[in-house]
């Protein structure tokens, strides 16, 4: 039979070694939580790479007859393009507002596939026109309610400086 000595001494390291082991295990679970905070600090700084703006260069062509929107990052590569004959079968209706509308949604579609945020516009008119056709406007509209952020516009329309003479005469067509 053990000594009433033994009995405590065996009762003293049973409970040293249960001390070192909830501090181990405290450890471990601090270690962990410090961990989980890195994974979510890890995490939270992933989530701010992706919510980067990415910014795209929209082009609008417009003329009375036809509307051509085309997206381009900074570099110039196509990221979409649209016009008004691949939404609407009626060709006397290309250069409708309406349809520059629906233009506009699957422009939109297209960029938020992307990740694109905001938008530096480039409008472009037919050379000599007096300008744009009716289409640029709504484009430019229904894009910002779709919440897209507009940083710029800008119209590019080309501008004639001299060269050849116009058709038609001194007093111009006569109809």
């Amino acid at each position: 039979m053990p000594k009433k000595e033994e009995i405590i001494k065996n009762e003293e390291t049973e409970e040293v070694l249960e001390k070192g082991v909830k501090n181990e295990l405290k450890e471990k679970e601090e270690q962990g939580s410090s961990s989980e905070s890195k994974k979510n600090s890890e995490e939270k700084s992933i989530i701010k790479k992706k919510e980067k703006e990415i910014e795209a260069v929209l082009n609008i062509y417009t003329s009375f007859n036809n509307t051509i929107a085309h997206v381009t990052d900074a570099s110039g590569r196509t990221l979409a393009k649209v016009s008004g004959g691949m939404v609407t079968k009626h060709s006397r209706l290309k250069a409708n507002p309406t349809i520059a509308m629906f233009i506009a949604k699957r422009i939109s579609e297209n960029m938020k596939e992307k990740g694109i945020k905001s938008l530096y516009v480039r409008i472009r008119a037919k050379t000599g026109s007096t300008g744009p056709g009716p289409g640029a406007n709504a484009i430019i509209k229904s894009l910002s309610r779709e919440g897209f952020k507009i940083i710029n516009i800008l119209d590019t329309t080309r501008v004639p400086r001299g060269g050849p003479k116009k058709k038609g005469g001194r007093r111009g067509r006569r109809v």
